[in-house]
């Protein structure tokens, strides 16, 4: 028999403890020490794990110079989308965590990209769904594949054994949350849990050069369950996001050793499993038939990706003594920064007026070039006249009411000009060695915040 061992760990970030802490050192939250019973395995799970991968102990030191250096091998889905998140397909060997909402859809897209690898060994391993529930969504999904196989089971070592007996090429496991190894005498979804199956399943993937997908949960903030070492662990963490009233659903790279960190992939979840939208900024532009105040376009990047969005904003006078500021999918600082910059260089104001802030489509932006877009869509709104509809922008905003240049901003240029915009107001910084001829689309050079209002109304 092994020792029994108790410890405490933070809920929250996974710090681990001999004694119970109320306030934890590394996250510094109060009451989130829990107690959990850890049973220190003997050798005999390293001798099972070797015996399972069929790895010597030969361990030894190597130069850098004699590592060779190749290109990692990658195998392509045929989800376009979800080849670009990752970088350009799925590399052999990696672990891959995606963790989102409840119910939306992160099950239904992996079966989904599963059932379409027709070359590829694939093993989906559920804890939480029967065989039965997972062939009935195949079914709605309408797609066949013989080299697909299932398996509802919880316990690692059990998942090990019918892994070595079948050899896939890929695993997919529904979810992290749900597994329970013998090693560790806890509840399943405990800190403890989550870290010594997560682990067990790096190993598996390193030593035998399969990839690993580990579907996760999310708590009620929004981050990922589990402790914080578990996205340390991973080499991919991908964020499935959107507005359960809205069709469109958005995989966000959080984290890749592979490819960027910053892609995004759109999705439309149908009757019928999720679509790939393959040109984002027309669903995410509004169909106009007359124009309308508190509308503007913003050319923005995400990733290496260029997207057209629409930003909506209303301006009322306030009713009750403290103006309100709301927004939806942008920064709320940041939108307190730009109404001082307007208050301050403009002489508008906003200090008597509700603001109202949506990016149209669900969309969360970060990107701060949607500054200028956000600017006009609140002139507009306070004078209550329309912009044209054939002009979007692309620029940040400074603290001195200056126009910023921003990155790409060809490749910006080029999208609008694609979906049939005629102007594109700009920083007059961002001109310089820029082509304006190779474009047919006027560009619009502007340097201060007095001049885009004069230019627009």
């Amino acid at each position: 028999m092994s020792k029994t061992k108790t410890a405490f760990f933070c809920s929250n970030c996974g710090q681990e403890s001999a004694k119970w802490l109320g306030k934890c050192p590394s996250c510094e939250q109060w009451n989130t020490f829990v107690e959990e019973v850890i049973v220190r395995g003997t050798d005999k799970k390293q001798t099972e794990w070797k015996e399972f991968s069929g790895l010597s102990n030969g361990v030894k030191t190597i130069s850098l110079q004699d590592v060779s250096s190749s290109e990692e091998k990658r195998i392509l889905t045929a989800d376009a989308e979800l080849n670009r998140v990752l970088g350009g397909g799925i590399v052999t060997g990696s672990i891959v965590l995606i963790a989102g909402e409840p119910g939306i859809g992160k099950s239904t897209l992996f079966l989904q990209d599963a059932l379409q690898l027709k070359n590829v060994v694939t093993l989906y391993i559920s804890g939480e769904e029967s065989e039965q529930q997972i062939k009935m969504r195949a079914d709605r999904l309408k797609i066949e594949n013989e080299k697909f196989f299932l398996l509802t089971e919880t316990n690692t070592q059990t998942i090990f054994q019918e892994i070595k007996k079948l050899r896939p090429e890929l695993v997919i496991i529904d979810s992290i949350q749900t597994l329970q190894s013998p090693y560790v005498e806890s509840t399943p979804g405990s800190v403890s849990q989550i870290r010594e199956s997560a682990a067990e399943f790096q190993r598996f993937a390193k030593e035998t050069n399969t990839p690993v997908f580990l579907i996760g949960h999310i708590t009620k903030d929004g981050s990922i369950a589990g402790p914080k070492i578990l996205e340390h662990m991973v080499d991919t963490v991908l964020q499935f996001e959107g507005d359960r009233n809205y069709a469109y659903r958005i995989l966000r790279t959080l984290k890749n050793r592979f490819g960027s960190s910053s892609e995004l992939g759109i999705y439309e979840m149908t009757g019928e499993g999720m679509r790939q939208v393959s040109n984002p900024s027309e669903i995410l532009i509004t169909q106009r038939e007359e124009q309308l105040s508190g509308v503007a376009i913003a050319a923005t990047m995400e990733g290496i990706r260029p997207l057209l969005i629409e930003v909506q904003a209303l301006v009322t006078q306030s009713v009750y003594g403290t103006p309100q500021r709301t927004n939806t999918g942008f920064d709320l600082r940041r939108l307190q920064l730009l109404l001082a910059v307007l208050e301050k260089r403009g002489g508008f104001h906003f200090g008597v007026k509700d603001v109202f802030i949506n990016i149209a489509g669900g969309l969360k932006v970060e990107d701060p070039s949607i500054d200028l877009a956000v600017l006009s869509a609140l002139l507009s709104s306070y004078e209550d006249v329309a912009l044209p509809l054939h002009i979007c922008f692309a620029g940040e905003v400074g603290l001195s009411g200056e126009i910023r240049a921003v990155n790409r901003i060809e490749q910006r240029i080029a999208e609008a000009e694609k979906l049939g915009f005629e102007k594109i107001v700009v920083s007059k910084y961002n001109t310089k060695g820029l082509g304006k001829s190779k474009f047919s689309i006027e560009v619009v050079a502007l340097g201060k915040v007095e001049e885009l209002y004069k230019y627009l109304f």
